[in-house]
């Protein structure tokens, strides 16, 4: 199992990208702290009706594992490709949240029209691939195989 996970290992990134891994990691932080305080009910109102949970719960774990993601990006560089993988994972587990805002017509972090609402989707994708290229996560799982 273990030569199944070197691959998220000692990949080597350009400064541009640690300098976006960083950005992409405050961000992350403080998106999981604005969940757990000032901005709680912003984020209950994208949890989707049909998600089996209490909203409010709902929103507190998505806060913590974002904290979580957003400090592994910036103190852990070592396991930079694997919280790369963790947070594009994220981002695609959180995307129904979004069309639910956008399917629901819910105001929330000031998109108030349809258009903003449908707009905001396209980024979702952008997050995905953010995470990967900054962190060298698909460089990391494309060359995993290769020897040193």
């Amino acid at each position: 199992m273990i030569n199944k996970l070197n691959w998220s290992y000692g990949i080597k990134t350009h400064w541009v990208q640690s300098m976006f891994r960083i950005i992409l990691g405050l961000s992350l932080l403080f998106a999981g702290v604005s969940h757990l305080s000032f901005a709680r009910a912003e984020f209950v109102a994208q949890v989707p009706h049909w998600v089996p949970l209490d909203t409010d719960f709902v929103v507190i774990l998505s806060g913590i594992a974002e904290i979580l993601l957003g400090a592994a990006l910036m103190v852990i560089p070592q396991w930079k490709a694997l919280a790369g993988w963790a947070a594009a994972i994220f981002f695609v587990l959180i995307f129904p949240g979004n069309v639910a805002q956008y399917l629901n017509e819910a105001d929330a972090f000031g998109l108030n029209t349809n258009e903003a609402r449908f707009i905001r989707l396209f980024f979702q994708p952008v997050l995905v691939l953010w995470a990967l290229w900054s962190t060298g996560a698909y460089k990391a799982y494309v060359n995993r195989n290769k020897t040193k």
